[in-house]
This record gives structure tokens, sequence and C-alpha cells, in this order.
């Protein structure tokens, strides 16, 4: 293979991934060995080529197919997708706008800076009225139709969240002259100390928050989602403690003590190199089994609350999902399904790993938007605890 068709299946791997693809470095070089393998004698059979390798969901195609068109120098095509970046804006009809328009900004940034920059210049009144209706159609703006300009907003956004969990009652006590139970061991304290009367003690219970679990599904249905989900658990790992975060595809990999790091493309970058199913398929239960087994105890003390970010498409599904399932929800205190399926108004829980996990749950809630999390952020706020029993 000649060096500059490699070097141009490289730029095309960056320009799908700046386009909003999950391409990584695995996918460009099974590309370079898929090429190798197949040759290059037919179009037909090297787009089909790259296809397999850079396509794993069907709302991927029409992308991949304007990208492959454009990139490989289509004319009719590319003549299109600069019609994007040019004042007269014309959408093709073979893909959605949000989809071109991330296509036209990943194939010619230049051109975004440079009418950004002509705007800037040109306009010096700013609308206040105008600026928080971008605010607010950005909030509702699903993430999978968002620009990289708007993805950019919108990590930002993530970014500032804060994760209002109210403290729960443990099973320790602290002095508190109003408290409400009678501290025997210090009264008796004090009266050894002391002839005169004795002065009852009184004491109360200790409270902090609980800690967070958060189960991410990171398979190729859920990748987009649960890379712009993991900026905001960035920002709620660097704002408390005891935060535990694990991601699973067709594998658990925990990856904690990597968010603990203040720089979130850092942090995200270090995840990349350690998760090796980002992507693929999905075992769901196998992997909450493995959590079940290996990391309940460890990190569900103390009445956990559990996020899990999955669509419930799992490739087995069956009663191993339902028996690992029940056993998570007995485990914490609280297990919250954060479902980006849930943002279409006809959902209905068809699929088996739906139906199995569904019954084990405390709350059934879309992510999707900013608006969704911003939702999920009020109802962790106004949640009353109750007291731990006592054995």
């Amino acid at each position: 293979m000649s060096g500059q068709l490699l070097a141009n299946l490289m730029h095309f791997g960056r320009t799908l991934r700046a386009a909003g693809l999950p391409v990584g470095p695995g996918q460009v070089l099974r590309a370079v060995e898929a090429v190798r393998a197949v040759g290059i004698g037919s179009r037909a059979d090297f787009y089909w080529t790259l296809h397999a390798v850079f396509v794993n969901r069907h709302d991927q195609r029409a992308l991949f197919d304007q990208a492959f068109h454009v990139f490989w120098r289509n004319p009719q095509l590319l003549e299109k997708m600069m019609s994007m970046v040019l004042p007269q804006l014309r959408v093709p009809d073979e893909a959605g706008p949000e989809l071109i328009r991330r296509l036209a900004e990943a194939l010619h940034p230049g051109h975004r800076d440079h009418h950004a920059r002509d705007a800037e210049e040109s306009e010096v009144e700013i609308d206040s009225a105008l600026t928080f209706s971008a605010q607010e159609v950005l909030r509702k703006m699903d993430f999978e139709k968002m620009s990289l300009e708007e993805l950019t907003e919108a990590k930002a956004l993530l970014a500032r969240m804060r994760l209002p969990i109210r403290e729960a009652p443990t099973r320790r006590f602290r002095p508190d002259p109003a408290g409400a139970r009678a501290d025997m061991r210090a009264t008796l304290r004090a009266a050894l100390r002391s002839a005169d009367i004795i002065q009852l003690r009184k004491k109360r219970r200790r409270t902090r928050p609980p800690p967070l679990v958060v189960l991410c599904d990171i398979s190729g249905s859920m990748s987009r989602y649960s890379r712009i989900f993991l900026h905001f658990v960035h920002a709620v790992t660097n704002d408390r403690d005891r935060v535990s975060t694990f991601l699973f595809g067709t594998r658990l990999t925990n990856v904690t003590r990597y968010l603990r790091h203040k720089d979130v493309d850092v942090a995200l970058d270090q995840i990349a190199g350690a998760v090796e199913d980002w992507s693929g398929g999905t075992r769901i239960g196998t992997s909450i089994a493995e959590f079940n087994r290996l990391w309940s105890r460890r990190v569900l003390g103390q009445g956990a609350v559990v996020l899990f970010i999955s669509d419930g498409l799992d490739r087995e599904g069956g009663p191993l999902l339902a028996k690992e399932m029940d056993r998570l929800h007995r485990s914490c205190r609280r297990l919250i399904w954060l479902n980006p399926l849930l943002r279409w108004e006809g959902f209905e829980p068809k699929s088996q790993g739906v139906r199995a996990i569904l019954p084990h749950v405390d709350e059934f809630r879309p992510v999707h938007n900013l608006e969704s999390l911003e939702a999920l952020l009020a109802a962790l706020a106004e949640e009353r605890w109750t007291t731990p029993k006592l054995s």
C-alpha cells in the first residue's frame, strides 16, 4: 500500500471522528488491513470495505456515505457540501441537516472560523433575548443532533453542573445539645469527672452524602451519549467524594481513578486507552454479574445511589440479566435507570433486555439532552432519606 493512500485513510478516519462517528486508532488500523486484503480495484469494493469497518449503527450510514463521496472526490456531492459552509445554505436530501452540518465543520473548519470572525466584527450589539432563546434550544436539543460547536457548548455546561444529592443519615452519632437521643456513655464520663448534679448529654445522627455509583453502557448504540455523559460524571467526580464509575460493553471496566484527573481531556484519553470494548457489542447481564461479584461490597455500602445508563439492548438478555439487576437493586438505596430511548414518545419496552431490567429499578428517566440531565438533578435534590434500619 502506498504511503499516500495510507495517509489518506488516516485523514479520512480523523474526518469521521471530527464529524461525530466513534472512530479510534484501532478502527483506522483495521481499515488499513481490510483495504490491503480486499484491494482498491473497484470503487464499490473500496466503499463497502470502509463501510464495514467504520459503520456499526444504522443512523451512521448517511453520514459515512456523504463523507466517503466528499472525501474521495465525488464532484456533485462535494459541491453540495461546499454550499453548506457558504452563506447560501442548501441541505442535501440524502441525510438530515445535523449530520451534514457536522461533516461540513469537520471537512472545512476554517470556513466556520472565518465566518464566525466576520460575524463578531459585523455584530456590535447583542440581543439578550436571542441569547436566551439559543440556550433554550441547546437545552432541548438531542445530543445526537448537535453540531461540533453545539457539542462544545454543551460540554462546557455539563462541566458546571453539580449533583445535589441530599446528605443521608449514617449509623454513627455526634454530640448535639439539641439531639433527640440521650448519650449515656458521655453522660457517665462527665459524672465521673464531677460530683455535681449529672447533666444529661445528648447526641444526633451524623449525615453525609451517600456514595454514587455510575454504570454506563458504551456499546455501539450508546457510544455518542456515553461520551457526552462522561463529561458530566467527570465534573461530579471532581466536585464530591465517593464517586465510582464503571463502563461496560462486553466486559466491565473500572475508570474511577481516570476521572479524578482535573483535566477532562486527559481523563477521557486515559479512559480511551484503558477501555477495549468501546462501541462494540453489549452483554449487560454478564457485566452486572461481574460488578455484583467483585465490586458491590466495596462501593455500594452506606446507602449508595446507582445511576444505570443504558438503552437496555442486551445481546443475551434472559434470566441472568433479571437476576443480576434484582441483586443490584437490593444492594443499593436507589437505582435510577437513564435510557436515551425514552426520548421517543412511542417507546415501548418490547426488547427482552428492557423487560428484564424494568421491574428492578426505582426510576426510569430519559438522558438525551441537557434538559433531561437538569430534571435528574432536580429529582435527586428533592429526595427524602429514611433512617437506616439497625440490625
